[in-house]
């Protein structure tokens, strides 16, 4: 598969070049709006920085990664949707619900292939439970929480990326930014609508425009809770943070902590680890299972269609 890196000034660069790279792909081509950062991101690898868009669609590439700030975007996407070339649509693609909308119209008009990585549907906890389904071992779950707790949002502006704190652009703080995971995880799971119960927005720690704190309760038609709670209050610069999901259901209950991950089942009375993946490599995951259904003809696992729900 060669694939094109479109905005590569977006801190999620580096972890789709990781993947693009594990999952057996080769880069064809970077481009960013800021050629400076192209060509900086390009050195290193030694391919092409293009100058304009059309330079990186002449490498022919099976699959274009779009990055960028959501005020840019949209338009990057019907670049992508015109020149009849398969997409990885990074997050966030637009300040609002509406405008993805319109995003979501120009791709199914195209009948286009978007991937949107929300790796952690390729975790331990998701893979244990589709087994264990398969098995006829799951039972009806009862609920799940879904936490992410990153550093400060000051990282945002050291990496370049400070819009992610103007709320007329990003749409919003931790909730938008980090919340969709959880979201995106709950409506995977839920029977029937999905209904906010409870929520707590807030600034917390830090002075910014966006919050820096979320806790969101869910519940679907057949009495399912989940809650979802996001933050960037942990109290480091470095990478990762407080990280877990836990899903309980009649016969098995998961956790996963990103280093580490089990899964308990009532009715054998195990409790046994399971190889755990880390958040930052999920993404190696999700590209892998978006090249092997791009070779099939499948539609994405994650869909155009579901990020917008999960930002509805």
């Amino acid at each position: 598969m060669r694939v094109c890196l479109l905005g590569v000034s977006h801190w999620h660069a580096g972890m789709h070049l990781d993947a693009v790279r594990s999952s057996g792909g080769e880069i064809s081509a970077v481009w960013d709006y800021d050629p400076r950062s192209a060509a900086a991101f390009a050195r290193s690898l030694d391919v092409p920085a293009c100058a304009h868009i059309e330079g990186a669609f002449e490498t022919r590439p099976d699959l274009a990664v779009v990055m960028g700030s959501p005020a840019d975007v949209p338009d990057l996407v019907l670049k992508v949707v015109s020149a009849g070339i398969s997409m990885v649509l990074e997050k966030p693609a637009a300040p609002t619900t509406g405008v993805l909308r319109e995003i979501l119209k120009a791709v199914q008009e195209r009948d286009s292939f978007v991937a949107v990585p929300l790796p952690n549907r390729f975790g331990p906890a998701f893979g244990a439970m589709a087994a264990l389904e398969s098995e006829g071992r799951l039972g009806r779950i009862a609920h799940a929480h879904f936490r992410i707790v990153n550093g400060p949002p000051q990282r945002y502006r050291e990496d370049g990326v400070g819009w992610m704190l103007d709320p007329t652009i990003g749409g919003g703080g931790a909730l938008r930014n980090l919340g969709i995971h959880g979201i995106d995880a709950a409506l995977s799971l839920a029977q029937g609508t999905l209904r906010i119960v409870a929520a707590s927005v807030a600034n917390r720690i830090h002075d910014e425009p966006v919050e820096d704190h979320a806790h969101v309760v869910l519940c679907d038609d057949a009495g399912t809770l989940f809650t979802v709670e996001v933050g960037y209050t942990f109290a480091s610069m470095a990478p990762g943070g407080d990280f877990e999901w836990r899903i309980a259901t009649g016969n098995a209950y998961l956790i996963d902590r990103g280093e580490t991950a089990q899964c308990a089942t009532l009715d054998d009375g195990e409790v046994r680890m399971l190889a755990p993946e880390h958040p930052s490599t999920r993404y190696r995951l999700f590209m892998a299972d978006t090249f092997d259904r791009l070779r099939s003809g499948e539609r994405p696992t994650v869909s155009l269609e579901d990020y917008l729900a999960a930002m509805k």
